[in-house]
């Protein structure tokens, strides 16, 4: 029993942080981000301005694809599971309940569930964890919520 009271405790620290917090929550706008990955991914971050691109994120996390050259050899293997494993699999876990349990649909999940039909969902969690972290830092450079929609051309300028 003193286990699950250390746990809540725990728990509502992890909460009070997270409302304290103005980053964290605009990060909790996209759909399947809770307080764990948007603090983890925060703390890994940092300060989003060392990224120059926000695509160089998917890389930093090891979400990309490793590659063996050698001669003749040329294999593009599984995940380079590079950088902070941590914040990977927080942001795999957010990319599977998007999958799974977000009914609300939006242009990430559907791009998603397009890469699943053609590659499969373990692939397609795999990219969606590495566009999430993309779209995070975006996010919190722009000062943006989540949207679930695109803007139309006329509206964006």
């Amino acid at each position: 029993m003193s286990l699950r009271a250390e746990y809540g405790k725990l728990h509502r620290m992890l909460l009070g942080i997270v409302r304290a917090d103005a980053t964290c929550r605009r990060l909790m706008t996209v759909p399947g981000v809770g307080p764990v990955v948007a603090v983890s991914y925060k703390t890994a971050v940092d300060d989003p301005a060392r990224f120059r691109k926000s695509k160089e994120l998917g890389p930093y996390f090891g979400l990309t694809p490793s590659k063996y050259q050698s001669g003749e050899v040329d294999w593009t293997g599984r995940i380079s599971k590079v950088g902070d494993a941590m914040v990977r699999t927080a942001l795999f876990e957010a990319a599977n309940v998007m999958l799974s349990r977000v009914t609300r649909f939006s242009t990430l999940k559907a791009w998603a569930l397009r890469v699943a039909k053609l590659r499969g969902m373990k692939r397609a969690k795999v990219a969606l964890a590495r566009k999430l972290a993309v779209v995070l830092h975006r996010m919190w450079i722009d000062g943006t919520d989540f949207r679930w929609r695109k803007m139309p051309a006329a509206a964006a300028a």
